[in-house]
């Protein structure tokens, strides 16, 4: 029995650091920490050190180490082939040595230098496909007791995970060296524009497409749900199109009271009321030459809709009070949250101005089906929060991260910058923790392993894995099969197998 609730605990922890790294790349070493910290605590060793293999010059060097010498270890280094870490990662070989006086592989002389006693060494390669790019080794049973091959099994697990950290981790900084160079075009050191933040897979694909349509000077409709950056994307199409160094005019269309909305996009002329003393130009007259974005354009009301319509057709208008056409250049993006099916139903909305407008559909995904970018975005308002509050410096507990990741967030990423700055208001100390953030739908965690045989757990953990990483690359299963280092054909026996869906 306590096997088995062993068992389910490496699993929960595996579990736990699998959704970690397919989310956070930004700090590998720390979730690299995390792993060893796990591997050693559930392997019951007494130390442990990751080591990374330096390909330049073909020596393993200590990244990470957990013990007594952790802090001496950093001044040492192996040759490949050198000790038990070094054979290791010669030859892509796990291996459990429970006597090391007795094995001639052992290195001795950092041990003596820095004083520690190992008597026993279990030992994995961390590979990607076929390259070991590093060495995990725990030192010594905190029981005295002997490394198992179920023990070398759990490990060569984790060694897994520090790959994919790796590998990740690398793909991260090649994925971010592209936005960096796409975002310093985007924001031109023009302060009235807001920062991009975002670099998952979803969002570049996106941002791909803003820059292929930037060019045109077609109407271009941006739905999404509220908060999900609609305003952002529309700032990056502007941006980067010709009309760049142009005006570029906002109109919150569900923000003015219809009796102003028509004087507000059009203006008026003196006299066309009561307190018209002059001459006001509207927001289109503002935008000549530039960019419109009407946000919200699903508030506009339906007697307006026509001359909108107008604009779109023959960039001509009438001011408030006047029969003189005036003539723009005026490029409109137009952005909603409503459901536009439903409003062309119930006749709330014209589809002639909607075909018009929507030449160029743009649709963005909420913020849960873009979970990379969570991590990306909650340290970004922290940082900008922290420097509003008199750079006051708080950081994030790996539990409240987790339940920053695990939340749905229904108002997106403008939800995520609320939360955030109330949770740094709210903290008593430099940390921030769950109960700081105060999410409501928390998700009960319980164990998927309790009462399961050690072969039904891991076929559980199996079907998990191998159906995370097929939603992660859109159940490509060529790409999949590489990432998971198997046969494609093997992949799909898998899923066959196992019965896993879309």
């Amino acid at each position: 029995m306590l096997s088995s609730k062993v068992d389910a605990k490496r699993f929960a922890t595996l579990i736990e650091i699998n959704n970690l790294i397919n989310l956070d790349y930004q700090d590998p070493h720390a979730l690299l920490s995390r792993i060893l910290e796990s591997a050693t605590r559930l392997t019951m060793g007494e130390a442990s050190s990751l080591l990374l293999v330096n390909s330049e010059n073909n020596k393993l060097y200590f990244e990470i180490s957990i013990g007594s010498k952790e802090k001496e270890l950093k001044n040492y280094s192996l040759k490949m082939g050198e000790g038990i870490a070094g054979w290791v990662a010669k030859n892509s070989t796990s291996l459990i040595v429970n006597d090391v006086d007795t094995d001639p592989r052992y290195f001795a002389e950092i041990g003596d230098k820095i004083g520690f006693n190992t008597k026993s060494i279990l030992a994995v390669p961390m590979l990607i496909k076929d390259e070991c790019v590093g060495v995990i080794e725990i030192i010594n049973k905190n029981d005295g007791g002997y490394f198992s091959n179920e023990d070398l099994q759990w490990l060569e697990m984790f060694a897994s995970q520090s790959a994919l950290t790796i590998r990740n981790a690398k793909e991260y900084q090649r994925v971010k060296n592209k936005v960096n160079i796409l975002q310093n075009k985007i924001i031109n050191n023009k302060s009235d524009y807001h920062e991009f933040i975002g670099s998952s897979k979803i969002i570049l694909e996106k941002l791909s497409i803003a820059k292929k349509i930037a060019v045109t000077n077609s109407s271009v409709f941006i739905t999404g749900e509220s908060g999900v950056g609609k305003e952002l994307f529309a700032e990056t199409i502007h941006l980067n199109s010709g009309r760049a160094n142009e005006p570029f005019i906002r109109v919150n269309c569900a923000a003015l009271p219809d009796n102003l909305i028509e004087d507000e996009l059009f203006g008026h002329v003196k006299g066309a009321f009561t307190d018209a003393v002059n001459d006001r130009r509207g927001r289109f007259e503002l935008a000549d030459k530039g960019t419109i974005f009407l946000d919200e354009i699903g508030e506009i009301p339906l007697n307006l809709q026509s001359k909108l319509l107008r604009v779109l057709q023959d960039n001509l208008f009438e001011k408030v009070g006047s029969s003189t056409s005036v003539q723009v250049d005026v490029r409109i993006l137009a952005a909603t949250n409503i459901d536009m099916e439903k409003a062309l139903t119930n006749g709330t909305f014209r589809k002639d101005l909607y075909y018009r407008l929507n030449v160029l559909p743009f649709h963005i995904p909420p913020l849960r089906e873009r979970r990379e970018d969570i991590i990306e975005l909650a340290n970004f308002f922290l940082n900008k929060v922290n420097l509003k509050t008199n750079n006051k410096k708080i950081k994030f507990t790996m539990e409240a991260m987790e339940s920053l990741l695990a939340y749905s967030w229904p108002g997106n990423v403008r939800e995520l910058e609320n939360v955030i700055e109330r949770a740094v208001i709210v903290s008593k100390n430099e940390r921030i923790e769950v109960e700081d953030l105060m999410l409501h739908s928390s998700i009960e965690k319980k164990d998927p392993y309790m009462e399961k045989s050690l072969k039904e757990a891991i076929i559980q953990f199996k079907k998990y894995f191998i159906k995370s990483i097929l939603d992660r690359y859109e159940w490509n299963q060529t790409v999949t099969s590489k990432v998971l280092g198997i046969q494609r054909t093997y992949l799909s026996k898998l899923i066959k197998e196992y019965n896993l869906r879309r």
